[in-house]
């Protein structure tokens, strides 16, 4: 493994995938040398085309799909768990999933999260209707994953706004959330870093939290804003828009002495349904 501390790309991917690529190998290999041993990619790094979502989920459909081996080089290639933003994969009633993969530092895909929660909302900018189900399927299973820096959560962009979900990763131990995102400016502006942090306090853990940043087609403009958060919900590493590397190195005994000090999961006294728990499961049982 490269190293110990943990890293988040920003990018501004548009629709030219060979440049997107390009841009991912040049600023990964920056957060590898940078010391970063897990490294999260934003949404959609790949491409910005929506018409492309279909052939290029299709095309992903088994481990060998080109973004499929690129990411899984990468990882391989420094050493490094890589968290492969989202690419579209499969075909579900003719429509992908946008998957979350982790990679290993032997290349091996470690975990995949589907994204749950579909962005279908109307904004005040000039993209103005965004209507991701039409060409994304809905995930339907919660994702943590034991890693080398703890207990890992995958979250994808609107996510952030559904809390119960990331109460069920904390009800399974988790102590870092990766949620890969492209958080449009006008939401951004409004809304990103105050969830992000609250995400970060209530469930005392860290936040890995890269979004796309700034003009990918002419009506779709992201926020940017890339952030790494502690546990505390202070804010370690920040980027504005453009690309950007931020490399942070969690203190785990900070995380403890926080878990002992301000016992939140003990005090718990409303749990939230592990929609993936086996059926008459003790959810009092689950490690938290």
């Amino acid at each position: 493994m490269s190293g110990t501390a943990i890293a988040a790309v920003q990018l501004t991917s548009t629709v030219d995938l060979e440049s997107n690529l390009r841009a991912v190998e040049r600023l990964v290999a920056v957060a590898a040398e940078r010391g970063a041993g897990l490294v999260v990619l934003p949404e959609a790094f790949a491409c910005a085309d929506p018409a492309r979502t279909l052939a290029m989920g299709a095309a992903e459909s088994t481990s060998e799909g080109p973004l499929r081996r690129f990411l899984a080089g990468l990882a391989k290639s420094h050493h490094i768990w890589l968290v492969g933003g989202t690419i579209p994969l499969g075909d579900t009633g003719g429509r992908p999933r946008a998957a979350c993969l982790l990679f290993g530092p032997d290349g091996t895909e470690c975990a995949r999260y589907d994204k749950m929660h579909l962005f279908d909302v109307d904004l005040p900018d000039a993209h103005q209707n965004y209507r991701e189900s039409a060409r994304i399927s809905p995930g339907e299973h919660i994702v943590t994953v034991p890693t080398p820096f703890g207990v890992l959560g995958l979250g994808v962009c609107y996510d952030l706004r559904f809390p119960e979900m990331f109460r069920v990763q904390f009800q399974r131990g988790m102590s870092l959330l990766a949620l890969p995102s492209a958080f449009t400016r006008v939401t951004g502006e409004a809304h990103w870093h105050v969830l992000l942090r609250a995400r970060a306090i209530e469930n005392q853990c860290w936040v890995i939290a890269p979004n796309q940043g700034g003009r990918q087609t002419p009506t779709r403009e992201c926020y940017g804003g890339s952030v790494i958060i502690d546990p505390w919900g202070r804010v370690l590493a920040s980027a504005a828009t453009g690309e950007a590397v931020l490399v942070a190195e969690p203190d785990h005994s900070t995380l403890t002495e926080l878990r002992q000090r301000l016992p939140v999961a003990a005090h718990q006294r409303l749990r939230v349904p592990d929609p993936d728990s086996v059926p008459g499961e003790d959810l009092e049982g689950q490690p938290v």
